[in-house]
């Protein structure tokens, strides 16, 4: 399971509509890796501006490895983050999370980072089976 959902999280889903708040509360504490990857890389992006600010350092583990690929691969926890932030969210290889502003002015930028060509050019032996 992708993520550690309290029974009373799960008895609301059954009745209808999840807040998202208590959605976004629960993924911060199912996947700690993956929120404090995307955490620190908004505060990065707030204090030194820019386009994007992203990470280039692999996860410790596999487990860090796996909540980042969790979290990045469900369009309901990718989207509640990216509302939550208030930024785009672009991935490449096992790691290399980015965020960008929700400004049009990057979308430039953005589309190179999430190119095929761009995906082409940040592939590496090492990566290959994470």
């Amino acid at each position: 399971m992708s993520l550690d959902v309290s029974p009373a999280l799960l008895e609301q889903a059954e009745r209808g509509e999840v807040d998202e708040a208590d959605f976004v509360d629960c993924v911060r504490t199912s996947l700690p890796y993956a929120w404090e990857m995307i955490s620190s890389l908004v505060a990065q992006l707030k204090v030194d501006g820019g386009d994007f600010a992203d990470n280039q350092t692999p996860p410790p583990d596999e487990q860090a490895r796996g909540q980042l690929l969790r979290a990045l691969a469900s369009d309901a926890i990718r989207g509640a983050l990216q509302r939550h932030f208030g930024v785009r969210l672009a991935f490449q290889n096992c790691h290399r999370l980015a965020v960008f502003p929700q400004d049009p002015s990057v979308d430039g930028t953005l589309a190179r980072f999430t190119s095929p060509r761009n995906q082409l050019l940040n592939q590496s032996p090492e990566l290959r089976d994470c």
